[in-house]
């Protein structure tokens, strides 16, 4: 018999959904950054998109007059850090929090995709 407790139920993917207001200027950004693909599009003009590669799984929503917060929106682990900053600092990216080795066991730095949202990426060391 199915639990009507909450917390008893199984979760699946959670995935970070960022506004943006040139859906295809993110796509070409993460694709060319960390290899996203696109998986899925709605609406004519598309509004909404999926990214996926391996594991990581981002969603765009297109909004015009769209202004990001001051605030981390997403966190991704990867698996060289130091190379996903170079890969930020040559797509001109702004680095928000320069990489460093946490406390808690990661090699993490903080970048904004072009409309401002930041994005914490971080390595397991």
């Amino acid at each position: 018999m199915p639990s009507d407790n909450p917390t008893s139920q199984r979760l699946g993917r959670i995935a970070a959904t960022l506004g943006v207001t040139d859906i295809d200027r993110s796509l070409r950004i993460f694709q060319s950054v960390f290899g996203l693909e696109k998986v899925f599009e709605n609406g004519d003009p598309v509004g909404f998109m999926i990214l996926k590669k391996d594991d990581a799984e981002l969603h765009l929503t297109l909004q015009k007059a769209y202004r990001a917060p001051a605030f981390n929106q997403a966190h991704m682990l990867v698996g060289d850090a130091d190379a996903a900053l170079r890969a930020c600092e040559r797509h001109k990216l702004r680095i928000i929090r320069h990489i460093q080795d946490k406390d808690y066991g990661l090699r993490a730095f903080v970048f904004a995709d072009p409309d401002g949202n930041r994005i914490d990426v971080g390595q397991v060391i």
